[in-house]
């Protein structure tokens, strides 16, 4: 069994590192496609970084996979423009200057007759702007399609009309209860009446498929039904064991929270609002349940509000990660984690038996999903040398050039990022340092499903 299990785990792994790697391939690709549509010359179409484990040339471009698949790019000519004025020389006394010297002498040395025309800085700025949002437009479209398979396909936890529990009495709500036990309290006193469902005769396990003479197939249709009828007799339907049975049931008109449109009860100042409505005492079972292709727009996004946030406070969670780590202050489940992390969760997926095989997959689906979305928001941060960098410099050229032609002054030539390589240096440093954190975290204090 044991052996089972660590096979199982190596499995999850594995799925999610694949998973990982064709993500950052098709990102690549995504950079790659518009810039060979656009004539620049593309010199490698890599998937990791370090050391090439195996490659092969097709035309102009060198395609491969290096050792560490933690990332990828794509190598275009003129990614960064010839220096303007005096050029700093390799053999400057300036670390930064001669590390930007370095790096154009370097591709001077790989440039080829004619490459002046195919340079990526020679494009009019909105086709680099295409180029750069190519490989983040991957991420998303990745993520939709999770995220519609996931919807649509598998579906997603909703209340079906199964009871799954039935109460015996109905006890009062009071607005207070917001901030206390909530609106599912439980035993019953001497004044609490018998549940409407619990006279009827419902058990745990009923599926109602009509009330009222309307046919239902939605919990959500349901209590709507039931909230209109309160203190009036209906005729009610259910199905047990594959038996249509009937009777009739009296909700009983009671106080209880107002729902807003997803059904939640609605809580103003810590206190719910209450009205009278009809009541009867059962609680659903949640399935599985495909929604329609209309619910996918909202869904990712949801999803995409939810990363935004992980995004926004980046730093503090990190921290809070680190925090974790060293004392005995609890993992935020809903913080960041590093590719370990994921890689971990897969894991614990693939060998727990809360699951059956159908929503193992749909969680696996939901995961790459999520990865995808994240590495979507994460690449358009408007910092170097993220895709969003490399979009921001273009606009910034754009406005500077404008405002030089508008205002009759010399054109400030194209964004040159290596003008910004202290900051970049920052941001690759920082980036390194919140991974090494992540990764530390992931295998000390990990985010666990169950």
């Amino acid at each position: 069994m044991a052996a089972v299990t660590v096979l199982l785990y190596a499995v999850g792994v594995i799925l999610a590192a694949v998973a990982f790697i064709v993500s950052i391939a098709l990102h690549e690709l995504g950079h790659l496609v518009p810039a060979k549509l656009f004539k620049v010359r593309v010199r490698q179409y890599m998937v990791g970084f370090g050391r090439t484990v195996f490659s092969w040339r097709r035309g102009e471009t060198e395609y491969g996979l290096k050792a560490i698949p933690l990332g990828g790019y794509v190598a275009m000519v003129g990614m960064y423009p010839p220096h303007r004025g005096e050029a700093p020389r390799v053999d400057s006394t300036g670390l930064l200057q001669q590390a930007a010297a370095q790096t154009r002498s370097a591709e001077d040395l790989l440039a080829q007759p004619g490459d002046e025309e195919r340079a990526f800085y020679r494009l009019p700025v909105y086709r680099r702007i295409i180029i750069m949002l190519g490989g983040p437009f991957m991420n998303f479209v990745i993520a939709v399609v999770c995220i519609a398979v996931l919807i649509t396909g598998f579906g997603v936890q909703a209340p079906t009309t199964q009871v799954s529990s039935v109460n015996e009495c109905v006890v009062q709500v009071r607005a207070g209860d917001a901030d206390g036990p909530g609106p599912a309290q439980e035993g019953c006193g001497e004044a609490d009446p018998e549940a409407p469902a619990h006279a009827a005769g419902l058990e745990p396990g009923d599926r109602i498929v009509s009330i009222n003479g309307q046919d239902v197939d939605s919990w959500t249709q349901l209590t709507s039904i039931i909230r209109e009828q309160g203190d009036r007799e209906v005729p009610l339907e259910y199905e047990r064991d594959g038996q249509r049975v009937s009777t009739t049931i009296t909700p009983l008109l009671t106080e209880r929270p107002q729902q807003d449109a997803n059904g939640e009860p609605i809580v103003r100042n810590g206190q719910y609002v209450l009205e009278q409505v009809g009541f009867i005492g059962v609680s659903p079972r949640f399935d599985m349940v495909p929604q329609p292709v209309t619910e996918v727009p909202g869904a990712v996004g949801d999803a995409l509000s939810s990363v935004a946030g992980v995004l926004w406070r980046l730093p503090v969670n990190v921290w809070n990660a680190a925090v974790s780590t060293v004392t005995d202050a609890p993992r935020d489940p809903e913080g960041p984690m590093s590719v370990v992390g994921v890689g971990r969760i897969s894991g614990e997926v693939a060998t727990t038996d809360r699951l059956d095989l159908r929503e193992k997959a749909a969680t696996l689906v939901g995961l790459i999903g999520s990865v995808n979305l994240a590495l979507f928001a994460f690449n358009l941060l408007p910092l170097l040398p993220l895709d969003g960098g490399h979009i921001a410099g273009a606009l910034w050229e754009r406005i500077r050039r404008t405002l030089a032609k508008l205002t009759r002054r010399t054109d400030p030539g194209p964004f040159d990022p290596l003008k910004l390589l202290p900051l970049t240096y920052v941001v690759v440093g920082a980036f390194m340092v919140m991974t090494l954190v992540l990764v530390l975290a992931d295998i000390v204090e990990p985010i666990r499903m169950f």
